[in-house]
Parts: structure tokens; C-alpha cells; sequence
């Protein structure tokens, strides 16, 4: 378990507000008027990079040049917001950053990392064969290898976490989306350090339900594909560090289809206009799922990002079939 304190997390977001504010949570009406409760939207798709993912590349950047001074740049996997964070924090101390991303990513997800100041390597079908790439450009080119998830990594993250409940901390219910573990565990976190009793509800993609598999088995379970369009998502098995937190620490993981994630993305355009990518409209999804037995209380839903290619959006919200 990573143990982090509220020091720990107060640390961090002395870090990260040298880099950007805070984002605002905001108690949609229409939201509200539309899911029978009150319902509260963390705005991480309001970050410098669009994504939550920046927070960790800042405190993850932090720990490694105090850690290990003599690394000259890193190297990762990413579908994209992962990767637009480390290319941001690397470049503000002058490390290389190289990051993977597999064959027919986003292109406006790697566009963004080449301007954050990121060399880009297309590899593999998916985001795991990515990953082992990586590792093997780590050895051949002397890089520090960041992994998907780490301690340094959630504790960034947390301040999110930080801000939400301390704005908000009569919380029933947060809905968290779940790729790689950092954002889940991170809300844990920091509801933990705060000594809330808020419900944490991790959501994964029906495509991508390795998560979910797992914490229901008790045992690590990997899918043979994640063919989702929500990428942030896309992952076919989960790392063991995150799961053991979420799995003590959530309430239970919900699964969402694409459709239920487009229809989302709708709403988040109709009721707030705001722009969301698939696993930043999931949270949303999984309490639309759940709205019954939600009905008075305050909820929480994680807007993670809103990097989205423009082609894919325009598809969505041209879908004649929901309002």
C-alpha cells in the first residue's frame, strides 16, 4: 500500500500549482435535473495538458532528478495523455523525453506530445505491446523507463483527489474511470489521507474488463483484446500495485459499453459543454447506470480528459439516436 498522507499529498500540490491551478469542480444543474441527484463534474479535462495524467508527470519528474540525478531522459508507453505529461514535466528539466505509442493512436494525441517537447516511437498493436517496446528502448538507449503506474505518479494525482474533497466533503459516491490504476487510486488516496467515508466506484470499459475481472476473482486476469474507442482505457491486464489498492479500496468497478460512453459524451456536451474522450465521459456512464439507486444523494463524476480527435467527436455527436 502506498500510505500517503495528507502531508504527502499537500506536498505534492505545492508542486504541481507551480505548473498549473487547480481545476474547478462544478455542481451541474442540468446534470442534476437529468440523474436525480447532485451531481458534481471534476474538471480535469481543464489541465495544461487536457488530462488529469499531468499532475503525476509532475511530482514523478520531481522525484526522479532527486533521486537519480544523473538521468539524461526518459522513456514510456502511452495512449496519449500519460505521454503528454512526462514530454511536459521532462522538457521543464531539461530531459530527453521518447515515448511509444502503438500503430494508429490518436493522431491529435500524438501531435499534442510532439508539441510538449516528446520524440515519438509507433510500435505494437495496443497499448501493452507499446509497453514492452518501451522496456527494450529503456536498455538500448540508456532512458529511464516510467512506468504506467507508480507511487510518485498517484501521489500527483491525488491533489485532484485533494481539491475535490476539500470543496466537497459530504461526497456519497465518486466514479473514477480505471486504465492503468493511477486516478482510482489516487481518489482512495486521498479520501483515505482525509478520513472520508466516501464510496469509490472504479468504471472500465465492457471491451477492457480485465479490472473489473480481477477484483471480482480475487486473481489477476488479462483479456485478449481492449478494443475500445475510449484509448485512456484500453488496457488488457491490470498492474498488481493498483489492483491490490483498488481492489481494498473500492466498492465495487463497473463495466460501460461504447454506447453508453458516447452517450455521455453527449450529455456532457448538452448539459455543460464540455468537450470529453471516451474514458473521461466513463464516470458519467457508470452513474447513469446506477442513477436509481443514486436518486438525493451527492455525487462526484471524474472528467478525466478531453483529448479527442476531432473526427471521432464530430461522429459522436452526430449520432441521431440519443439527445
Amino acid at each position: 500500500m502506498h500510505g500517503l498522507t495528507r502531508n504527502d499529498i499537500e506536498d505534492a500540490a505545492r508542486q504541481v500549482y507551480q505548473v498549473m491551478p487547480a481545476t474547478a469542480q462544478y455542481a451541474w444543474p442540468l446534470l442534476a435535473e437529468r440523474l436525480g441527484c447532485m451531481v458534481w463534474v471534476k474538471h480535469e479535462n481543464h489541465t495544461p495538458t487536457g488530462a488529469f495524467k499531468v499532475r503525476g508527470g509532475i511530482t514523478f519528474m520531481h522525484w526522479l532528478k532527486c533521486t537519480h540525478p544523473r538521468v539524461r531522459g526518459v522513456v514510456s508507453a502511452t495512449r496519449g495523455n500519460h505521454g503528454q505529461s512526462l514530454a511536459l514535466a521532462a522538457r521543464a528539466l531539461g530531459l530527453r523525453a521518447l515515448i511509444v505509442v502503438p500503430r494508429g493512436n490518436s493522431v491529435e494525441k500524438n501531435n499534442a506530445m510532439r508539441g510538449f517537447g516528446a520524440e515519438l516511437v509507433e510500435c505494437g498493436r495496443d497499448f501493452d505491446e507499446a509497453r514492452e517496446e518501451a522496456a527494450r528502448l529503456a536498455v538500448a538507449q540508456d532512458l529511464y523507463l516510467v512506468p504506467p503506474y507508480h507511487r510518485e505518479l498517484v501521489r500527483g494525482v491525488a491533489t485532484y483527489g485533494l481539491e475535490l474533497f476539500n470543496a466537497v466533503p459530504d461526497l456519497d459516491t465518486v466514479y473514477v474511470p480505471i486504465g492503468c490504476g493511477s486516478g482510482v487510486c489516487a481518489v482512495i488516496a486521498a479520501r483515505d489521507a482525509l478520513g472520508l467515508k466516501t464510496e469509490v466506484v472504479g468504471v472500465v470499459s465492457s471491451e477492457a474488463a480485465a479490472a473489473k475481472l480481477s477484483f471480482e476473482s480475487g486473481q489477476l486476469q488479462e483479456t485478449a483484446t481492449a478494443n475500445t474507442f475510449a484509448d485512456g482505457m484500453a488496457v488488457r491486464k491490470p498492474i498488481p500495485e493498483a489492483l491490490a489498492i483498488y481492489s481494498a479500496g473500492a466498492a465495487r468497478l463497473l463495466a460501460v459499453s461504447d454506447e453508453e460512453v458516447a452517450h455521455a459524451m453527449r450529455v456532457y456536451y448538452t448539459d455543460t459543454h464540455n468537450l470529453a474522450e471516451g474514458a473521461g465521459a466513463a464516470a458519467l456512464a457508470a452513474l447513469m447506470q446506477e442513477r436509481n439507486s443514486q436518486q438525493g444523494k451527492t455525487v462526484a463524476v471524474i472528467l478525466s480528459g478531453a483529448n479527442l480527435d476531432r473526427s471521432v467527436y464530430a461522429r459522436i455527436l452526430a449520432d441521431p439516436r440519443h439527445h
